[in-house]
């Protein structure tokens, strides 16, 4: 199975093939600009280091959120567009799945964040099940949170069971904060490059035929875009 996964959810952004698994090839960089304005450039580079073309694909998998709501919107686009022309099926991974996926696979639970910025943060919790190798349940729901706040709902739902927060940006919680309120919590830093674990995470889903077409797509803003919080403030 090919499949082409791309991530515009966060500045860094990131595009990959895969065939199942396996990365075939990969186009990852930091940027001062955003992913969103980058997208189809990478996209003719990866082609190029690859050799493929887009009727070839089986499935594209895509962030579908949290994230900037810009990046977002133009990711998505472009997939459903692809989708639509080549008829082919689409992966929605949510991003902060696809950074609790890169822990340990020991871990029961793992509490995944974004950067998003003005002092909050996206954040959820995942409890891994071992009956389930590979899959990741959402504990209670994804929600944009001041870094206190998502603090607090990771101490809730830890409970007794030691905290492990996952991130590609662990510098946005204030250690004596994170000391404050969840003593001894482990914080571990991953790949900001998101698309070769949302590739992989499609390829789950495209094996348990958890997968939409383009009319099916739908964004995960979680926060409103700043053209939207202006007009509610007007």
């Amino acid at each position: 199975m090919l499949i082409l996964a791309i991530d515009t959810s966060t500045r860094a952004g990131s595009i990959a093939l895969l065939r199942d698994r396996q990365v075939l090839a990969e186009i990852a960089a930091r940027e001062d600009t955003p992913y969103s304005t980058r997208l189809f450039r990478d996209l003719e580079l990866l082609q190029s280091r690859a050799q493929f073309r887009m009727d070839q694909i089986d499935v594209f998998a895509v962030a579908a959120g949290p994230g900037s709501f810009t990046g977002l919107r133009v990711g998505l686009t472009a997939v459903k567009g692809w989708a639509e022309v080549h008829r082919r099926p689409i992966a929605a991974i949510s991003g902060l799945e696809a950074i609790a996926a890169q822990g340990n696979a020991n871990d029961e639970l793992v509490s995944p964040f974004l950067d998003a910025r003005r002092g909050h943060v996206f954040g959820s919790t995942y409890r891994r099940v071992p009956s389930e190798p590979g899959v990741l349940h959402l504990v209670g729901e994804e929600a944009i949170l001041s870094v206190e706040e998502f603090l607090t709902l990771v101490k809730r739902n830890c409970g007794t069971k030691q905290a492990l927060m996952i991130s590609a940006t662990p510098e946005v919680l204030p250690l004596e904060l994170v000391e404050s309120i969840l003593p001894g919590a482990r914080i571990e830093q991953v790949s900001a490059s998101l698309a070769p674990t949302i590739g992989r995470l499609g390829f789950d889903r495209a094996n348990r035929g958890d997968l939409v077409n383009p009319l099916g797509l739908d964004a995960h803003y979680i926060r409103r875009s700043d053209a939207e919080v202006a007009r509610k403030g007007a």
